[in-house]
């Protein structure tokens, strides 16, 4: 479900059980005036991010220095790169909307960006695809809005090819969807776990795989569902424990307010937790570990805890903190423009957003 770009901006919020002190912010130089929507750090040093215009930006420097560049989509001029999955300094994937069915694709970089090949090219009207997620860097999912009851999602197991699993999806409920605020409307963990936070209907919902998306679960959320309305992040620090944000895209609804939930039996059951002081819908949701990074590059230089209980999420309203999963939160004051968050570890995290603006986030050791 396409997001309105220059209307709806992200902020950041961030959990931390080990101290309560505030990151570090430092502005970064992108090298672009694109809005950036989406980001991937592999490591601490090479991060990918992606954007309007086809823009992708890297980094092999942890961002000292960003180069910039376009995918050369084949259909549409008005393309924008909505998701982003790094791999390597040279290897990338990114995910493409547009107005056309055929411009919904996905491209494959194997040189830095130099050159992309698209592997996925969409023929299905109705298709929206909103988010990919991967388990290693040959293994991975797409999810698309609902086209007439039925999730068309995909899925590759050599990183080079990309096939219908939609006969594997629970069925849809009438105008289920899902937001391409950031990219992350979809977690993938372990060697086979992966979870898609839905809303456009009267439940939100969370779609729910462990056996690498041969079949689904479909379980209820308490966020506010509607056609403008529901889950837009979800992210997992093990098999069992994860995060959702969600809200409103409407501003005159009731419901407007961010919304956060957190689950701690595998996305099966999950409990509001204190609202976060923001309004609007949150728009990206991150651990301060690297849950969407590839499987096993997970920080764990402080025992396999400690990076595991930390969130960050992005909305347009305010930014604020938290220590223990949303329950208690800290405000993050003056940081505004951004629609994505992701980290390689706590140290060394990334904001993106409006006008190529990148933010890096840095907690104390």
């Amino acid at each position: 479900m396409r997001t309105r770009l220059l209307v709806l901006v992200p902020f950041l919020f961030s959990a931390l059980l080990v101290s309560a002190q505030q990151p570090t912010l430092t502005q970064q130089n992108s090298n672009t005036t694109a809005d950036l929507i989406a980001v991937s750090p592999v490591d601490q040093n090479v991060v990918w991010a992606v954007g309007t215009s086809s823009t992708f930006v890297v980094t092999t420097d942890g961002g000292n220095t960003w180069r910039t560049g376009i995918v050369p989509t084949q259909n549409s001029a008005d393309v924008q790169l909505r998701d982003v999955q790094g791999v390597s300094a040279t290897v990338a994937y990114v995910m493409a909307i547009g107005n056309f069915p055929q411009d919904f694709a996905i491209y494959k970089t194997t040189d830095g960006g130099h050159t992309w090949t698209q592997q996925f090219d969409n023929q299905l009207s109705g298709a929206f695809y909103d988010c990919m997620a991967f388990w290693t860097a040959d293994r991975g999912l797409a999810h698309s809005d609902s086209v007439n009851g039925v999730f068309p999602d995909i899925r590759t197991t050599d990183g080079t090819t990309w096939q219908s699993i939609a006969n594997n999806m629970p069925p849809a409920l009438p105008g289920e969807a899902s937001f391409s605020s950031s990219g992350t409307c979809i977690a993938a963990q372990g060697t086979n776990n992966a979870w898609i936070t839905t809303g456009g209907s009267n439940i939100a919902r969370i779609l729910a795989t462990t056996d690498g998306g041969n079949t689904w679960a479909a379980y209820n959320t308490p966020l506010h569902s509607s056609p403008t309305a529901g889950g837009f992040s979800v992210a997992f620090r093990d098999a069992s424990n994860g995060i959702l944000g969600g809200g409103d895209l409407n501003a005159s609804n009731t419901f407007q307010s961010a919304q956060f939930a957190v689950s701690h039996d595998g996305g099966h059951t999950w409990n509001l937790t204190m609202a976060p002081p923001v309004t609007y819908a949150i728009f990206c949701a991150s651990y301060l570990t690297n849950t969407t990074g590839l499987s096993g590059q997970h920080d764990v230089r402080r025992g396999t805890d400690y990076t595991h209980t930390v969130v960050v999420t992005a909305d347009i309203g305010g930014a604020a903190w938290s220590s223990d999963e949303g329950n208690t939160w800290q405000p993050l004051p003056n940081v505004y423009g951004y629609w994505g968050v992701a980290f390689a570890n706590p140290q060394n995290g990334w904001m993106v957003g409006v006008n190529g603006t990148i933010l890096k986030v840095s907690f104390p050791e």
